[in-house]
């Protein structure tokens, strides 16, 4: 039975972080084709990068992290593989993961056409199945952080065990200070004809939380139905990994040579950035 405005009402006040779900339904057939539209649009960052930025990224990441050499790479959470493409063109081999439907055919689509040496799979990265013998493993935008702590660990340990010895680990991961200060915002709304979580008109209200315990945000999404007044509830949560926490959980699952940036072009961002990069080494 469909939540009512009632049952947000009652809603629980402090939800423990993950509680209302293991996040976000990326693996819903029409939620994931919302969200392919939102990793297409060149009107914002908020799901991919605009193509100039992804352009300046990838340079970055075949010349500084690759040395220039084409190499078999293995992009895990890839969404539409908008890197993968663009590394493929330049000789790699590669083989993109992500759970959503509509972003792994669009990728394979693409692939396809232009004939580029790309396979994609839909894979829930917990399920830690990730193939071996990769000379680069990516996991890119922050996705390690919506994983909570023991998943996340499991699956850089599957990242190592699908490298080569001396193959890179490229991780994007979110500051534990934006973290913190996204989960102490205050809570928000607005209203929209269509969006990423309706084609229907629908109001989306807001509420973001902070377990200082779990060191984990959550960010709760109530959407009503414009026409219906039917309650839909999504959460999405973030780990805060402190740099030092993060190196040396690397370092335990076996990497070295830990290398940290400001970001995937190797430059510093201009204005507050909520992403950090460290490039690891298989010991």
């Amino acid at each position: 039975m469909p939540a009512t405005l009632l049952d947000l009402v009652h809603r629980n006040p402090n939800p423990a972080p993950w509680a209302e779900g293991d996040n976000i339904p990326w693996d819903d057939p029409a939620f994931s084709k919302r969200m392919l539209r939102e990793h297409l649009s060149q009107d914002h960052d908020l799901a991919s990068r605009r193509e100039a930025t992804i352009d300046a990224q990838v340079e970055w990441i075949f010349t500084e992290v690759m040395g220039g050499r084409a190499a078999a790479i293995l992009d895990l959470a890839c969404g539409p593989e908008l890197y993968a493409q663009r590394l493929a063109a330049k000789g790699c081999e590669c083989v993109g993961l992500d759970f959503s439907p509509a972003s792994i055919r669009h990728a394979a689509s693409v692939a396809a056409k232009e004939g580029l040496e790309c396979v994609y799979r839909q894979t829930d990265l917990r399920d830690g199945a990730f193939g071996s013998d990769f000379e680069l493993v990516m996991l890119i935008y922050g996705q390690l952080n919506v994983f909570p702590r023991d998943r996340g660990r499991q699956i850089l340990q599957g990242a190592h065990q699908a490298l080569r010895p001396g193959g890179f680990l490229l991780l994007e991961i979110q500051s534990d200070e934006h973290i913190r200060k996204a989960a102490r915002g205050a809570p928000s709304w607005y209203s929209t004809p269509a969006g990423l979580f309706s084609d229907a008109p629908h109001i989306v209200l807001q509420e973001n939380f902070w377990d200082d315990e779990a060191r984990a945000s959550t960010n709760r999404f109530l959407v009503i139905d414009g026409e219906t007044g039917s309650v839909s509830s999504y959460a999405l949560s973030n780990e805060a990994y402190a740099a030092d926490e993060l190196g040396e959980l690397l370092v335990e699952i076996g990497f070295g040579d830990l290398r940290w940036h400001p970001s995937l072009t190797g430059e510093p961002v201009d204005g507050e950035h909520p992403l950090q990069v460290v490039v690891a080494r298989k010991s």
